[in-house]
């Protein structure tokens, strides 16, 4: 494993993966579409490159995590992206949460030019990407998978490899899809409490201790009692990624109700504009509706 490694997307999560990389001994070069995770990279010792293309020249593997799929092809396949600077060995890395048919497509076309593409998203939110202690559920070639195995363990604890490209972002989904109806059900548990004068600290200590536990209740939940609605994870990321789970399962005729209903959920916070707070503002869509605050 090379310690040539490139990193594009600054942002809430990719920041500080970057700077773990840095601090397990990497040279790391960078680039993000806007200033501030540039400077702060390289205050912290990355160099800067021009764009995507100048990052696959300058490493062995580049990481990447954006927005959405839109955001990868551009990264990946633009006329300055990752294959204009394609060379023997190269690998891209993205840990962006993204559709699995649109990751199979760039994996295919940057295969023609011989680079190998592994898709990793990631869970664990801005505090696991801090702590080093990200889960990152990998697709694409097993033999990939080892050679930057050092580098991933840089960023997350767990690391599982799904199957062939692809893989990794179907996994991903999954856990979207579990982390949004069990906060919904942490949710939907609060609303109940506070709507028959229950004291939402006490049911959280409660339920805590019981079969009804989740992390979302343990580490979400205290916080919209508090009303803290500052993002670990941002309402507009979770809608996207379920919208992903939602248009891959019509194509595979498999019903997901009740992913429909938090996507709809998440979908009124971001028509009233709260699309940049934490997931734990879909408390607020059932407090509406019950005509009651978690306080």
């Amino acid at each position: 494993m090379t310690d040539r490694m490139g990193f594009i997307g600054l942002g809430i999560m990719g920041r500080p993966m970057a700077r773990n990389l840095i601090k397990a001994g990497f040279t790391l070069t960078v680039w993000n579409r806007s200033r501030p995770g540039i400077d702060d990279l390289v205050r912290a010792g990355a160099a800067e490159a021009t764009g995507p293309a100048d990052v696959a020249r300058r490493s062995d593997v580049v990481i990447s995590i954006v927005g959405d799929s839109p955001d990868v092809e551009e990264v990946a396949l633009s006329g300055d992206g990752l294959i204009e600077g394609a060379h023997p060995g190269l690998v891209h890395v993205d840990m962006t949460t993204m559709s699995p048919e649109v990751t199979r497509r760039i994996s295919e076309r940057l295969a023609e030019v011989g680079i190998e593409m592994l898709d990793a998203p990631v869970s664990g939110g801005q505090q696991g990407a801090i702590d080093g202690t990200l889960s990152i559920m990998v697709g694409g070639r097993k033999e990939t998978l080892e050679r930057c195995r050092p580098a991933l363990e840089a960023m997350g604890r767990k690391i599982v490899h799904c199957g062939p490209s692809g893989a990794g972002q179907t996994v991903k989904l999954c856990n979207q899809i579990a982390v949004a109806l069990t906060n919904l059900g942490m949710c939907e548990a609060l609303v109940f409490a506070a709507r028959s004068g229950i004291d939402p600290r006490v049911m959280i200590e409660a339920v805590s201790a019981g079969a009804g536990t989740s992390w979302q209740l343990q580490n979400l939940a205290p916080r919209i009692v508090e009303r803290d609605f500052r993002p670990g994870f941002k309402v507009a990321h979770q809608l996207k990624d379920l919208r992903l789970a939602v248009e891959a399962a019509e194509k595979l005729a498999a019903p997901l109700p009740g992913t429909a209903v938090a996507q709809q959920l998440f979908s009124a916070l971001a028509a009233e504009g709260l699309g940049d707070e934490g997931t734990q503002a879909l408390v607020k869509a059932l407090e509406r509706l019950a005509d009651v605050e978690v306080r």
